[in-house]
């Protein structure tokens, strides 16, 4: 069973797709569409596409983010919120915030944040998993 060239014209049309094959010569609307398409299916997937300035490493037990502010910065200004899943850094040169995604989650609590003079290093525990378990009931007919 073959599509015949019309029917695919017009289903790319209702996709809002360029007519024809011009829209492979087009490689930034391609890359712009595949990443709204990630985005949809696997938000977490959206984070590998954002770029950010931190530096974000994993060891056994916990999760460090460091995060070039350089040697001018106002820590008076800059305010920093741990949640489970991300980082929000506020108050950046320029009035600037930065969300930054964690790759495990983690206990909020335990944020540890230290600047050296150049660098913001943010240290948190992983969050243990969960040995909770439930016996469900399967109900049927």
């Amino acid at each position: 069973m073959a599509l015949d060239w019309e029917e695919l014209e017009q289903w790319m049309e209702k996709q809002q797709l360029p007519k024809g094959f011009d829209v492979f010569r087009q490689s930034e609307w391609i890359e712009n569409y595949v990443r709204g398409m990630m985005n949809k299916a696997i938000p977490a997937a959206s984070s590998a596409f954002q770029t950010t300035n931190a530096n974000v490493a994993e060891t056994k037990r916990f999760v460090v983010v460091t995060y070039p502010l350089g040697e001018e910065a106002d820590l008076s200004a800059l305010r920093l919120l741990a949640k489970e899943d991300r980082l929000k850094l506020s108050g950046l040169p320029g009035g600037d915030a930065e969300t930054i995604r964690l790759p495990k989650l983690v206990l909020p609590r335990t944020c540890q944040a230290e600047y050296d003079g150049a660098v913001l290093k943010v240290k948190l525990r992983k969050r243990p998993p969960s040995k909770r378990s439930h016996i469900a009931t399967i109900q049927g007919p």
